[in-house]
């Protein structure tokens, strides 16, 4: 029998890894990408002493050049990372989205409950940031095995051949 693509079932139709990713974190992606292109431009002014402010996970300062500030640009430039390697189809990616997720929801909780203690002698303060960071880290468990399977279907190098 002469077989074509529509007598595929749907499980053999080769999925694109980043078709598994729903629109909020392609939103997402895109945003981390736009921050990770500037922070070269936030290292130059940083050496040269312009101040820039900076905030992520209730992490703030205006110094980039500070230990606190260079913690910031990291994790600015692992969220960049991961979502290069999500919108690129990486085999890594999953998995460094889910540590990604694992030490944002970490240093938010730290943020919440151990430093008010410290500083305020006691109180918290509640970061939305975990309302988008959980479901974050359940989804990109979810879909690690498909990612794993499925094959990009295009590289650099041209197109790929499930």
């Amino acid at each position: 029998m002469n077989e074509g693509i529509l007598d595929l079932s749907p499980k053999d139709i080769p999925v694109r890894r980043r078709d598994l990713l729903p629109l909020w974190i392609k939103v997402f992606i895109w945003i981390f990408l736009i921050f990770g292109a500037m922070v070269p431009l936030v290292l130059v002014l940083a050496l040269f002493g312009i101040p820039v402010n900076l905030s992520l996970y209730g992490l703030e300062v205006a110094r980039p050049a500070s230990a606190l500030g260079l913690l910031i640009i990291l994790l600015f430039m692992l969220k960049s990372a991961v979502s290069l390697g999500l919108w690129t189809e990486k085999e890594w990616a999953v998995d460094l989205a889910v540590i990604d997720g694992v030490i944002g929801i970490v240093v938010n909780v730290v943020i919440m409950f151990i430093l008010p203690v410290l500083y305020d002698g006691f109180g918290t303060s509640i970061r939305l940031e975990l309302l988008v960071l959980i479901p974050y880290v359940v989804k990109m468990r979810r879909i690690k095995e498909a990612w794993k399977q499925s094959a990009p279907l295009v590289s650099s190098g041209g197109v790929e051949i499930p």
